[in-house]
């Protein structure tokens, strides 16, 4: 059974090679071909194709237009491919992300070796068009675009006694940049902890990352400095690695290297997690999102072992159920919460354990 593709590229060349490379591939079948995004909306709504191949600069109607209206009203898996060069067209790209688009995929440049890039763009298309997609109703769209915040009841506080918490990590990979977005903004300002987040993401897009994230959340993200002091308690920021750099916690001090790969991936959220778990124990929380493979969820189980609060985002929320499952199965979760509840959650334990566990 061949998987039905559709194509939006407004650059004739861009979308010839894209067209070609699936061609040349039995499994595929191109089913469509967009120049623009309201060509592409009509054609997904007519040709129900298994997966969307989406350009971010488009005319008439960009693709993170199309991206969002897709999502919202004719859900189906799509591969962003766009250039990174361009700040605003990598901007785009992130709320691309956020709005339900699965991954992307930086265009040929044409200086990579002979077959890379289209070997790469293949086994990309067909990982995309295996995951179930969710719908993202408008609301949840408007509501990144400045609305309120969540304001969803959390569950009971994980582990109310206990030292007084010294920082929160947190890891994802696919999906994983919608699912910050949504805890992030449902954090209040006065939040009192610094948290140490990494997610995969190509290198071409994890330069800027840490910017548009801080243009959405009420607490500051920024790039986090080599050796830096792990900020103090009352010091509420995010702290994000720079592009294929590790980050991790040793003797109270923010670590930033270039450590071997783990599970495929710098940065590693095996590496922050089981970083913390050494240097902070108990006074570290955990939250494990979103994504493909099993990164993490070692990580996460070595922070539950020294008694610390640990989360994984529960299956239906997921876009990617892998990373969570992994670590469910492992014992590694003491909590597994949807998405919409993981930042009250981390709100209401910082509060608890902000003096050793009296709230």
């Amino acid at each position: 059974m061949t998987t039905r593709v559709l194509v939006v590229e407004d650059s004739l060349t861009v979308r010839q090679k894209l067209v070609e490379t699936l061609a040349a591939d039995r499994e595929f079948e191109v089913v469509g071909e967009a120049e623009d995004g309201a060509a592409a909306i009509e054609q997904c709504q007519r040709l129900r194709p298994d997966v969307i191949t989406m350009d971010m600069m488009l005319p008439v109607m960009s693709g993170l237009s199309a991206t969002e209206y897709i999502m919202a009203y004719c859900p189906a898996p799509i591969l962003i491919v766009s250039a990174s060069t361009n700040r605003g067209e990598v901007f785009k790209t992130y709320d691309a992300l956020a709005a339900g688009a699965v991954d992307v995929l930086e265009k040929p440049t044409g200086e990579e070796p002979e077959g890379a890039w289209e070997k790469n763009f293949l086994s990309t298309v067909r990982l995309v068009a295996r995951i179930r997609v969710i719908t993202h109703p408008r609301a949840r769209i408007a509501e990144r675009r400045g609305g309120p915040a969540s304001t969803a009841a959390s569950p009971a506080p994980l582990h109310p006694a206990g030292p007084a918490l010294r920082a929160v990590v947190i890891g994802g990979s696919t999906g994983g940049t919608g699912a910050a977005v949504e805890i992030l903004r449902s954090l209040p300002p006065s939040f009192p902890l610094p948290i140490l987040f990494v997610i995969h993401i190509g290198q071409a897009f994890a330069r800027s990352l840490s910017e548009w994230l801080d243009g959405l959340s009420p607490l500051r993200v920024r790039h986090a400095v080599d050796g830096e002091p792990l900020p103090p308690a009352g010091t509420g920021c995010v702290l994000m690695p720079p592009a294929d750099r590790h980050l991790a916690i040793s003797e109270g001090r923010v670590r930033i290297h270039a450590g071997p790969e783990r599970h495929s991936c710098r940065p590693s959220v095996d590496v922050l997690f089981e970083s913390a778990a050494r240097d902070l124990g108990s006074a570290a929380a955990g939250v494990l999102l979103t994504g493909m493979g099993r990164d993490g969820a070692d990580g996460l189980l070595a922070l539950r072992r020294t008694g610390a609060p640990t989360i994984a985002q529960d299956e239906e929320s997921c876009v990617v159920f892998g990373m969570p499952k992994e670590a469910i199965e492992l014992g590694a979760a003491e909590r597994v919460l949807p998405l919409r509840l993981i930042g009250p959650a981390l709100a209401d334990l910082a509060a608890t354990r902000r003096a050793g566990g009296r709230p």
